[in-house]
């Protein structure tokens, strides 16, 4: 089975190449989604990252301004995170592959050794801040730097024709 990172920087259309994939067939795990459900149904989780980060889980966001409180929390999710997944692939094992959409994912050691390839979803800055007003917040937590992903998306145009490069992706590396 191929674990397929799907990633890049808020607003560049790792939701939309996602829900294409999933139209597809293909089981995707939306690490964002998930991760809001550990929160609410692992017990304890919560109240533990409430202690630890000295926050409300309402006013979790403060991890985008606070980077240690950042680090503290993904030290204490990514490998509940990690964990999920790695039960969402056991359950899609007879798939040929599983994709997992995350923007902060790649470079974690949580996930060093999780994905076999890392497709790179992007758009330019003005595109991507008019699908996203966070996108000034986010970018500064996000850094691409040195990624090198074996696909880059360029998703600067049109649904149809990301759907065309989503199909030629999937026909041309067989999967």
């Amino acid at each position: 089975m191929k674990t397929i990172l799907i990633t890049g920087p808020i607003g560049s259309g790792k939701s939309q190449v996602s829900n294409i994939l999933r139209a597809k067939g293909y089981p995707v795990y939306d690490s964002d989604s998930r991760t809001k459900e550990l929160y609410k149904n692992r017990a304890g989780l919560a109240g533990l990252l409430e202690k630890e980060l000295g926050v409300k889980m309402q006013d979790l966001a403060v991890i985008f301004t606070d980077s240690g409180k950042r680090e503290k929390l993904e030290s204490i999710v990514f490998p509940l995170v990690r964990e999920d997944f790695e039960q969402f692939k056991s359950e899609h094992k007879e798939c040929g592959a599983v994709f997992f959409e995350s923007a902060i994912a790649w470079g974690k050691p949580q996930f060093r050794d999780c994905f076999d390839f890392v497709w790179m979803v992007d758009a330019p800055y003005a595109t991507r801040a008019r699908r996203n007003p966070k996108v000034l917040q986010r970018d500064s937590i996000q850094n691409f730097n040195g990624l090198e992903a074996d696909i880059t998306i360029n998703n600067d145009s049109t649904l149809e024709e990301l759907k065309h490069k989503i199909e030629t992706i999937l026909w041309k590396k067989q999967i």
